[in-house]
């Protein structure tokens, strides 16, 4: 399956990188899928694509992002939402009269699956600890780069992975965010989970040894 951007941002920008990515999903095959830091939805729309080629409509998919810049990301990568492309602008702000960066948008763009999909919205240093993350099989963690926040979302993935699940970090070795590979590095150690390095070490794969 190929990546797909659907004419929107999306922090995977590389084909191959998208395609390395989908490829790591489908190995596990995972029936219930989170990802933190959504977006524009555009790895969710890809992963339910995937799901459904997978397991038809026995999947779901839970998002979570905050779905607006505020005071707790402006300071992060996905701080820059204004599009390159005018085309992209005009058709989004005056066909589409969305903001891709939205509950909404994303909620359209996924609505082929509406009844798969769950989006929240919400800090994921709350909102996590109100999952019951035993039943999640993978999870895409892309939310906040900064330490604290990505020790709490790995914390809180604990019993993902304890029951055989994979948690996928992405910008691992990104030289500006540094804070996803102290977290990633600290949290391996102390649990004495498997991690691999992946993908010209983008991602970091954690799974139980």
């Amino acid at each position: 399956m190929q990546y797909k951007k659907y004419f929107r941002k999306t922090s995977l920008k590389q084909q191959d990188q998208g395609n390395f990515f989908l490829n790591e999903i489908a190995k596990k095959k995972p029936k219930t899928f989170l990802e933190v830091g959504v977006f524009h939805g555009v790895t969710a729309r890809n992963v339910c694509e995937l799901l459904y080629q997978i397991h038809k409509n026995d999947f779901k998919y839970i998002g979570l992002d905050l779905f607006e810049v505020n005071e707790e990301n402006t300071k992060e990568i996905i701080s820059n939402i204004k599009f390159n492309n005018p085309f992209k602008t005009i058709y989004f702000k005056y066909i589409k009269k969305q903001n891709p960066y939205s509950k909404e948008a994303v909620e359209d763009l996924l609505n082929k699956f509406k009844d798969n999909v769950h989006l929240i919205k919400g800090n994921s240093n709350k909102i996590l600890k109100k999952i019951d993350m035993s039943k999640v099989d993978y999870v895409f963690l892309d939310g906040s780069h900064d330490y604290n926040t990505v020790i709490n979302d790995l914390n809180s993935c604990l019993d993902t992975i304890n029951n055989n699940g994979t948690v996928l970090c992405d910008d691992y070795n990104l030289s500006y965010a540094s804070g996803v590979k102290q977290a990633v590095d600290e949290f391996i150690k102390i649990n004495k989970f498997n991690c691999n390095i992946i993908c010209n070490s983008r991602f970091a794969k954690i799974e139980k040894n």
